[in-house]
C-alpha cells in the first residue's frame, strides 16, 4: 500500500500519541492522548513502498501501551495522593479534637441561669439517653430479622400477638408490645406537635417569601427614599447645602480598648462645620488603663480641633440605655435637633451626616434615618461569613420592605440618626430590656413617628469572629425582644394606630419572626425530627426535612450572592444556633434571670483599606507646633503599653466546650444510626450532617481558633 500523501493529511496527521510532562511526580500534566494513526505502523522501505508487519511496528505498539500505562499510574499516584491528603486532614481534626476535649473550658461560666441551664441540659440528656436505649434495642431486633421499614409494621405485629405460637422468645413479645405502644400512645401526640410546628414552619416560611418579593418589586421598580428638595441634589453631592443643623453625635463604649482609635478617628473626620456638631465619647468603662487610653485619644483630637468631649459615669447603671439617657440629660443637649449614634466598632465615611441628614429636612414626621452595616471581616472565617449572610438578608429584605412599605423597622441601636425631639416624645431611653434600641423604635412608632431606611448608605464595623462572643450577642438579641414584647403588648392595644400596624407588630415583628422562628426550628429539626427516627409511625416527610428549608435558605442567600458556596453550612448553622436562640427566647418570655445579663461582644479592631489610608495621613501632620520631644510623655507610652501587654496575657482566651451543643450532636448522630437501619434515605444525611454540625460547634472548632 502506498503512503498517502493528500494535501489534508498534513492537517489531521496524529503523530505522537502521548505528551506527558514528568518534571516533578506530584505535578504532572497531560498534554495529549490520541490513538495511533497508520502511518505509525506503517514503515517505508527503499524503494518507496510501505512494508507491512515491520518488527519496529510491534515496537511502537509497545511503546504506545507503556505510555499509556504511565498515564495510568500518574493518575494513581494523583488518587492516592488525595486519599493521603483526606488521611492527613482526619488526622489533624482528630488531633484538633483531643486537644480541645483536653485543654477546653465548659460553658458553665457562662452568664447564664443555673436552674434554667441546668434544667435544658437535663432534658436534652434524657433524650439522648432515651435514643441511646432504643438504638440498642432496635439494633438487637435488627440481626433477629425483624422488619423496619415497611408500612404494613403495626399490621405485622399485631398478626404476631394473634399467633402467640409465632413468638419465639421474650424479646420479641417486648419488641411487639413496644411497637403496638408507640403506635397507640407515643406516635398521635407526636404527630399532633409535628404538625403544629409544621403549620407554624410554612406560615414563617410564607413571610419570608413575601419579603422577598416585597424585596424584588422594590429592585425591579428602583423605589428609594426621596428628599423633600429633590434627589438629584443628593446625587450631585450638594444635599445638604444651605442646611446644616445642630448634630449631636454620640459613642458609647465599654471596656472596648481594640476599638476606640477607630470610631473616634472616624467620627473626628465627619465632614460637617464643627461649629455645629459636637462629639460625646460615652466611656463606660471600669478599667482605669482603658480609661486613661480614651481620654487621651480624645485629647489629641481636641487638640487637632474636633469639637469632642469625653465623659464617664460614676454610677454605671443600666448599661447602653443608661449611658445613653444620662448623655442625653446634659444641659447643652437642648441646642441640638438630631443624634447621631455609633457604637465603638462602627467607622462612619467622613459624608455619613450629609448622606442622612438632609432627609430630615421639611418633613417633620421622620424620627429615625437608619443605614446599612458592611464588614469589614466578612471573610475572615466560616462564621464570619455566615453572619454575613444573614445580614445582609436582614438590611437588605426585612428592613427595605419595612421601611419602604410601614415606614418602621427595629432600630439597629448604631449608625442611624434621630431626632431628638422624638426620643423625648416617646419617653427617652429605658433600662427596663436589654434591646433598648428596639424598645425606643417601637415606643417611636406607636407615637406617630416615621422610619426611613437607607440601602445605599453603608457603616462599617466588624462581626464577631469567635463562636463564643457570637453566641452572647444571639442570646441578648433573642431574650430582649421577649421581654419587650411582654411590656409593651398592652401599649400597642391601647395605641391609636391603624388595626393594620397593631397586626404587624404584634403578629409578624414579635409573634412569627422573634418567637415561632426559634420555636419550631428548635423543635421540629433538633427534638421532633430525632424522636421520629424511633417512633417511624410520626415520620417527617422528606419536603419538610429537605426541600422546604434548602429554599427557604437559597432566598436568605440571595442578597449575598458570593455566599453561595456556603449554602448548606449555612442551612446546618442556622439549626445549630436554634439551641441558643430557643434558650434565649424562653429566658425573655418567662423574665428569668440570664434575660437581664448584658455582655459586650468582643472585638478584634479590625479597619478597612480606607480608614487605614486616612489615619496613616491623619499621623503624617504634625501634631505639636514645636518639635522638640517630650520625653515624659514617652516614657508614659511605653509603660502604658508594658501594663496592656501584662493585663492581654493575663485574660488569655480559651476555647470553650457546648455541653448543650454535644449531647444534641450525639443525639442526632444517633437519630441517624437508626435512619440507617430504617433506610430513611434524606433523613439520614440530614440528621447525619447536621450532628456533625452540632459536634463541631459543641467543640468550639469554628469561628475563631484561640488556643
Amino acid at each position: 500500500m502506498a503512503p498517502t500523501f493528500e494535501w489534508w493529511a498534513k492537517e489531521t496527521h496524529r503523530g505522537t500519541p502521548v505528551v506527558v510532562k514528568m518534571e516533578n511526580p506530584n505535578n504532572w500534566s497531560m498534554v495529549q492522548l490520541e490513538g495511533p494513526s497508520d502511518d505509525d505502523f506503517i514503515l517505508p522501505d527503499g524503494t518507496g513502498n510501505s512494508i507491512s508487519g515491520n518488527p519496529r511496528s510491534k515496537s511502537l505498539r509497545n511503546k504506545n501501551a507503556k505510555q499509556l500505562t504511565w498515564v495510568l499510574l500518574l493518575k494513581a499516584h494523583k488518587a492516592a495522593g488525595c486519599l493521603t491528603s483526606i488521611a492527613t486532614a482526619l488526622f489533624s481534626f482528630s488531633a484538633a479534637v483531643r486537644r480541645r476535649v483536653a485543654s477546653g473550658r465548659t460553658d458553665s461560666d457562662e452568664s447564664e441561669s443555673p436552674v434554667v441551664k441546668s434544667r435544658f441540659y437535663s432534658c436534652i440528656k434524657v433524650c439522648l439517653f432515651l435514643s441511646v436505649l432504643l438504638l440498642g434495642f432496635e439494633v438487637v431486633a435488627y440481626f433477629k430479622g425483624m422488619n423496619f421499614g415497611g408500612p404494613d409494621l403495626q399490621l405485622q405485629y399485631l398478626y404476631t400477638l394473634t399467633r402467640p405460637s409465632l413468638v419465639k422468645d421474650a424479646f420479641d413479645s417486648l419488641h411487639s408490645n413496644w411497637v403496638l405502644f408507640r403506635a397507640d400512645y407515643l406516635a398521635p401526640p407526636l404527630k399532633f406537635l409535628a404538625n403544629s410546628c409544621i403549620i407554624l414552619f410554612l406560615i414563617q416560611s410564607l413571610d419570608r417569601l413575601v419579603l422577598c418579593l416585597g424585596c424584588f418589586w422594590i429592585k425591579f421598580k428602583k423605589i428609594k427614599p426621596v428628599l423633600k428638595q429633590g434627589v438629584d441634589d443628593l446625587e450631585a453631592g450638594d444635599g445638604a447645602k444651605g442646611y446644616f443643623p445642630m448634630v449631636l453625635v454620640q459613642i458609647p463604649m465599654c471596656n472596648e480598648r481594640e476599638v476606640y482609635q477607630q470610631s473616634i478617628g472616624a467620627v473626628c473626620c465627619l465632614d460637617w462645620p464643627k461649629s455645629k456638631l459636637l462629639i460625646q465619647v460615652l466611656d463606660d468603662s471600669d478599667d482605669p488603663t482603658t480609661q486613661l487610653l480614651i481620654k487621651d485619644e480624645v485629647h489629641k483630637w481636641q487638640q487637632e480641633g474636633a469639637n469632642i468631649l469625653y465623659r464617664h459615669r460614676v454610677i454605671r447603671e443600666g448599661y447602653k440605655a443608661g449611658n445613653l439617657k444620662s448623655a442625653m440629660s446634659c444641659s447643652y443637649v437642648k441646642d441640638y435637633e438630631f443624634v447621631a449614634i455609633f457604637d465603638a466598632d462602627f467607622q462612619p465615611t467622613p459624608d455619613f451626616l450629609k448622606q442622612t441628614v438632609p432627609y430630615f429636612k421639611d418633613n417633620e414626621e421622620l424620627g429615625l434615618v437608619q443605614t446599612r452595616w458592611s464588614f469589614v471581616n466578612k471573610t475572615e472565617n466560616l462564621l464570619t461569613r455566615l453572619q454575613n449572610i444573614n445580614l445582609a438578608f436582614h438590611f437588605e429584605v426585612e428592613q427595605q420592605v419595612n421601611g419602604i412599605l410601614l415606614n418602621f423597622f427595629g432600630f439597629n441601636g448604631t449608625a442611624g440618626v434621630w431626632r431628638i425631639k422624638a426620643l423625648e416624645e416617646s419617653g427617652g431611653w429605658l433600662e427596663r430590656t436589654t434591646v433598648e434600641d428596639m424598645d425606643i423604635a417601637v415606643r417611636a412608632h406607636l407615637h406617630g413617628w416615621k422610619f426611613i431606611f437607607l440601602n445605599d448608605v453603608e457603616c462599617q464595623c466588624e462581626l464577631p469572629e469567635s463562636y463564643e462572643a457570637y453566641r452572647k450577642q444571639q442570646h441578648r438579641w433573642h431574650s430582649g425582644p421577649m421581654q419587650l414584647f411582654r411590656l409593651c403588648l398592652p401599649d400597642i392595644i391601647r395605641s391609636k394606630i391603624s388595626l393594620w400596624k397593631k397586626f404587624n407588630m404584634i403578629f409578624l415583628f414579635f409573634l412569627l419572626r422573634k418567637l415561632i422562628l426559634p420555636l419550631y426550628s428548635f423543635t421540629l429539626f433538633c427534638i421532633i425530627l430525632p424522636m421520629t427516627m424511633f417512633i417511624p409511625e410520626a415520620t417527617l416527610p422528606s419536603w419538610i426535612v429537605c426541600y422546604i428549608p434548602t429554599t427557604m435558605a437559597i432566598l436568605n442567600i440571595l442578597p449575598a450572592p458570593k455566599s453561595c458556596p456556603f449554602l448548606i453550612p449555612y442551612l446546618l448553622f442556622e439549626n445549630t444556633m436554634s439551641v441558643t436562640k430557643f434558650n434565649a427566647m424562653i429566658s425573655g418570655l418567662f423574665q428569668l434571670g440570664s434575660a437581664y445579663e448584658w455582655v459586650v461582644t468582643k472585638k478584634s479592631g479590625r479597619s478597612s483599606e480606607g480608614d487605614l489610608i486616612s489615619l496613616i495621613e491623619k499621623e503624617e501632620k504634625p501634631l505639636r507646633v514645636n518639635s522638640e520631644p517630650d520625653l515624659n510623655e514617652m516614657r508614659e507610652e511605653i509603660e502604658k503599653e508594658i501594663k496592656m501587654e501584662q493585663i492581654a496575657s493575663k485574660k488569655r482566651k480559651h476555647n470553650r466546650i457546648y455541653t448543650k451543643e454535644l449531647a444534641l450532636a450525639f443525639l442526632l448522630l444517633t437519630a441517624s444510626a437508626r435512619s440507617l437501619l430504617s433506610a430513611h434515605g434524606i433523613h439520614f444525611y440530614f440528621l447525619l450532617f447536621q450532628g456533625v454540625s452540632f459536634l463541631l460547634v459543641g467543640l468550639d472548632l469554628i469561628g475563631e481558633q484561640v488556643g
